[in-house]
């Protein structure tokens, strides 16, 4: 009887946090200015505007899905104003991108270097499944999106440049409605991005020389077929970026979640991996619900950033198999000890200065406490990383965004086979 009041009880208070609001999806919101959709913003330079207020919570929502970041979503902070057709010598639209809560827009500029507006708004429609719309639980899937952090990308991208990690190096802006948009002004005008280079393209915007090209996994994948043993990758930097995202507790790490710059040196070819979509950065869950889902029984990629990672096996990917299985474990101690190194304290506290103050009172000192603990543990994880991708040996099936591929069965099971 006791555990059905319980029960009860649970249900209720379930249905009493999600109905705090039934919206799905809202844009930025701008401060200061009345009518944005009459407004010249052409006139200033910056607006202060605040990512979000569809995260805000009673204390029955705090406590059954969690605080998470919800203040770094709402507070508002001062972001610069961008017009496409000046920025960085003109840029325009080629296609809108994929995503599943992700609004995105291909550029390019005159040079052919290409760019991405990636939405830091979500839009999480296409992720709820139906019975969660028929039991009305949508909002859980929707509160969801408050565990990432809305500028995480951003200090992400500027920690790894002290350890020589490639990254798309995201800022943040906001694109008013302008013709340069054409037919996307309705939808992708008057709102907050992060603005990135691509990880696909056939102008080098690296700092490395003898680039041939920035490919995604399943070019790469081309590549080897093509060229075999000519093709290699720099295991040594895709070890150091898979610890990096253990530092950072981006647990969303797939194959297309990397691209690869292309070096040629007379006939051979070597593949440096670039970071791309670092969403869920410093991904944190909260609350009754969130650390339900977080079980590593349940969804044991879905792990929270704390000051120790809680369960390996569930942050190692077919990805990781496919390119690092039977590599040897000193290449992980060392890749680890130099991020050790590298990612100092001087090093963390002065990326700190790339977000706005008022998100780094809020979040700064707990993200830097967080790293610096997984960083005393950073070869403990890269030996466990190691034992896991042997222990789950060769990939069976594609890779995430290969599925098409008609690849020989060697190269279906790892980059190495023969």
């Amino acid at each position: 009887m006791f555990f059905i009041v319980l029960l009860v009880v649970f249900i209720l208070l379930v249905y009493w946090s999600l109905s705090s609001t039934d919206k799905v999806f809202e844009k930025a919101d701008i401060l200061n200015i009345d009518n944005i959709e009459t407004f010249n913003f052409k006139s200033i330079d910056s607006v202060v505007i605040s990512a979000s207020t569809l995260y805000k919570a009673n204390t029955v929502k705090t406590i059954m899905q969690g605080e998470q970041y919800r203040k770094a979503w709402e507070t508002p902070i001062k972001v610069p104003v961008v017009f496409l057709d000046s920025l960085k010598g003109g840029m325009e639209v080629i296609k809108k991108g994929g995503g599943k809560q992700t609004h995105s827009l291909k550029l390019q500029c005159e040079n052919g270097v290409k760019y991405t507006l990636r939405s830091i708004n979500k839009d999480p429609k296409a992720l709820i499944p139906d019975f969660a719309r028929t039991l009305g639980l949508e909002n859980i899937v929707v509160d969801g999106i408050s565990a990432q952090h809305p500028y995480g990308a951003v200090l992400a991208s500027e920690i790894a440049k002290s350890a020589n990690i490639l990254s798309t190096q995201p800022k943040i802006v906001f694109v008013p409605k302008q013709k340069v948009l054409k037919k996307y002004n309705k939808k992708f005008g008057n709102r907050l991005y992060l603005l990135e280079y691509e990880t696909d393209s056939h102008k080098n915007w690296t700092d490395y020389s003898s680039v041939t090209e920035i490919v995604e996994t399943d070019d790469l994948q081309k590549l080897k077929l093509k060229k075999e043993n000519k093709v290699a990758i720099d295991k040594s930097a895709l070890i150091r970026v898979r610890l990096f995202d253990f530092l950072i507790g981006d647990w969303d790490r797939h194959a297309k979640q990397y691209g690869w710059v292309i070096k040629k040196v007379e006939n051979n070819y070597t593949a440096i991996p670039l970071a791309g979509d670092r969403d869920n950065a410093f991904f944190k869950t909260e609350g009754i619900i969130p650390s339900i889902l977080a079980n590593k029984h349940i969804v044991p990629e879905l792990q929270s950033f704390e000051k120790e990672i809680n369960f390996m096996p569930g942050l190692v990917y077919p990805f990781d198999r496919y390119f690092l299985l039977n590599t040897k474990e000193s290449l992980f101690i060392t890749e680890a000890k130099f991020l050790q190194n590298q990612i100092t304290d001087s090093v963390l506290n002065n990326a700190l200065k790339i977000w706005p103050k008022e998100i780094t009172a809020i979040d700064g000192n707990e993200i830097i406490e967080k790293i610096k603990a997984r960083r005393t543990n950073l070869v403990a994880y890269a030996k466990e990383l190691k034992k896991v991708i042997d222990e789950k040996g060769v990939v069976t099936e594609a890779l995430k965004g290969s599925e098409k591929l008609n690849l020989p069965e060697n190269l279906l099971h790892c980059f190495e086979c023969k």
